[in-house]
């Protein structure tokens, strides 16, 4: 009998390439029907069913019925920061059409990465927060000042209300980037505020979503940096004790 966690059972369940592509469509962190979890695959409707019962009954996804209509989403954030690291040391995808082309270049600038931005945005953004005095690294979390408590109030959070079990702020290897990006309740809650405030919209046919000429202006105002441009890479992020 092994005293360890059963590593194999779990690799083998979400390391089968059909339900890889399933879980991959799930990061973007919405619910989704077993029909369009099924064309993202690339497989029939039944033979979606099939794995997606394996990964309800793994604990990695969770399902609700809404009428006729059964929509998954990922089980918890344990389970999506655990998919978000085995991409880090995953091959980087490769395009066979033009489509995937674009697709591909539309992930690496902006997405969500579970419930939180990722990309170049998000990196870019985690950046521009420390670089204002809004955020401080810490050597596994991030803390908001109170020049971020102003900003983010602007924006509709407020971090007091998001301190639970979950937890608040810490940083998240991006897989594109190869650098952190914020994660946690407060990246979560910044994520909804945009996408709540059209700053950011979701793309169809992957998690990718588009930084709108409302959100580059207003990104802009408040952080005095084009978020529009492609952004070049920055200085790596200082370590405050």
């Amino acid at each position: 009998m092994s005293v360890e966690p059963d590593v194999a059972a779990v690799a083998a369940l979400i390391g089968e390439p059909t339900r890889a592509a399933m879980l991959g469509a799930l990061l973007g962190g919405i619910a989704l029907p077993a029909g369009e979890l099924a064309t993202r695959a690339r497989i029939t409707p039944q033979t979606a069913s099939k794995h997606l019962a394996r990964l309800v009954e793994g604990a990695v996804i969770e399902v609700r019925t809404v009428g006729r209509r059964r929509y998954y989403r990922i089980a918890s954030p344990r389970v999506g920061a655990a998919l978000e690291a085995l991409a880090v040391i995953a091959r980087p995808p490769r395009s066979r059409t033009l489509r995937e082309s674009e697709q591909i270049k539309a992930m690496r600038f902006a997405r969500t990465c579970y419930d939180h931005l990722a990309g170049t945005l998000g990196v870019a953004l985690t950046q521009a927060l420390l670089d204002g005095g809004m955020l401080l690294r810490h050597e596994e979390t991030f803390e908001v000042t109170p020049r971020g408590d102003l900003l983010l109030a602007q924006w509709g959070v407020q971090p007091q209300a998001l301190h639970s079990r979950r937890a608040f702020a810490k940083p998240c290897l991006d897989w594109s980037e190869r650098r952190d990006h914020l994660a946690g309740a407060l990246g979560a809650a910044i994520a909804c505020a945009f996408f709540a405030r059209g700053w950011i919209v979701r793309m169809q046919g992957c998690r990718a979503v588009r930084l709108t000429e409302e959100g580059k202006r207003a990104l802009q105002r408040d952080l005095g940096h084009d978020f529009g441009l492609a952004l070049e890479p920055v200085a790596p992020y200082s370590v405050t004790a």
